[in-house]
């Protein structure tokens, strides 16, 4: 007999797929870019005060510009390419330090008093929220709705053209000023190595059992050496009806969207002002509500 499997078409998928063009000699445009841009500048220079020193003196500074401009070109620093993670870097260093709103004290004043200048208290935009979600900022109602993602680089032609059209008509379609929150935060992966424990004994077969446990192990190693991050994409749309529309556009997409209620918008909230510190489980009163404890004896 014929397995039916073998007559589908089978296509095999890089696992480099969102890797740049090779352009030429293994380097990428970009690179390319960089190398031959410094040579060229290097080449001008030459010509034009090369007389100024002699070629041995060129021939070394060539030699060290030209290793460092390779090492900018092919070297990556933090899963970025190396240019980029520099350019970062420079942008951090020219940006403000103190981003907290208020009025700094007098350093005259400060040293009266004998203690140190601290910044403002943070005062939030958001002035409400409400058990249903809706939250209420710079006076008008506004809606968190949490995302999937997609991966429009597996995709066909025609199929990222139809994802770029249907993420036009959802943009097109907003009433009001929106807002794409893309954030990365570190992800607890002690709870399933906990879950896995628990679960272990039962598996059916002792062989399972120890499998279990070792993969338990697994999590908790990469929990303590590494740091696993998990991203969060949240969209703020104004006004509560647009909700509806904005989650019926993004499943259009194929990416589950949900609009948050009142403890999950608080939760992101809090999260969002310190997203280093793991989250606290369970869910957060909303401002305004009255925490009530139950004891059991």
């Amino acid at each position: 007999m014929t397995n039916l499997d073998d007559n589908l078409p089978r296509a095999v998928v890089p696992a480099n797929v969102n890797e740049p063009d090779r352009i030429a000699f293994g380097l990428t445009f970009r690179q390319l870019g960089i190398i031959g841009g410094v040579g060229l500048a290097g080449f001008g220079i030459y010509r034009t005060y090369g007389h100024l020193l002699p070629p041995v003196a060129w021939v070394v500074a060539g030699v060290l510009v030209f290793a460092v401009a390779v090492v900018v070109a092919l070297g990556r620093r933090d899963g970025l390419p190396l240019d980029v993670w520099l350019r970062h870097g420079l942008s951090l260093s020219r940006s403000q330090r103190t981003l907290t709103p208020g009025t700094a004290r007098a350093s005259s004043v400060a040293a009266v008093a004998g203690k140190p200048s601290v910044p403002a208290p943070l005062r939030s935009p958001v002035t409400a929220v409400s058990a249903t979600g809706v939250l209420t900022s710079e006076g008008s109602d506004k809606v968190v709705i949490a995302c999937g993602t997609t991966n429009i680089h597996l995709r066909t032609g025609g199929e990222q053209g139809a994802l770029v059209d249907g993420f036009g008509r959802f943009l097109n379609s907003l009433t009001g000023p929106a807002q794409i929150v893309v954030a990365a935060q570190r992800h607890d992966l002690t709870v399933y190595a906990q879950a896995t424990v628990d679960h272990a004994p039962r598996l059916p077969h002792p062989a399972l059992q120890a499998a279990a446990d070792d993969y338990a192990e697994f999590l908790l190693d990469l929990d303590s050496e590494r740091d696993p991050l998990r991203r969060q994409v949240l969209a703020v749309v104004t006004g509560a009806h647009a909700a509806d529309t904005a989650v019926r556009a993004l499943c259009g997409l194929g990416v589950e969207a949900t609009a948050l209620d009142g403890p999950a918008v608080a939760s992101a909230l809090a999260n969002a002002v310190d997203p280093f510190s793991p989250p606290v489980p369970g869910p957060r009163a909303v401002p305004g509500a009255p925490i009530t404890s139950r004891s059991t004896s």
